[in-house]
């Protein structure tokens, strides 16, 4: 692998971070235990990366399907307030 292609690819924490949200949780609290557990992160923090990885483009080819649908839900949950 060469450096430039190397810069291209997601980070592991950044895959983490978009494969747990394309699982789906079951009851209150299931999603922030799962995050401080596995990724060993604050809930805070999660979500700052995770907006962070949205407007990222390394991640949208990582992941499209994910990273358009999140990115609808935060257009529509900016457009309500």
């Amino acid at each position: 692998m060469d450096e430039e292609t190397d810069r291209a690819r997601l980070g592991r924490r950044e895959q983490d971070i978009l494969a747990l949200e394309r699982r789906g949780f079951s009851g209150p609290g299931a999603k922030e235990r799962a995050i401080r557990e596995e990724l060993g992160l604050a809930p805070v923090r999660y979500y700052q990366l995770l907006n962070a990885l949205l407007d990222d483009p390394r991640a949208l080819a990582h992941d499209p399907v994910t990273v358009n649908r999140l990115r609808r839900i935060r257009e529509a949950r900016r457009a309500e307030r």
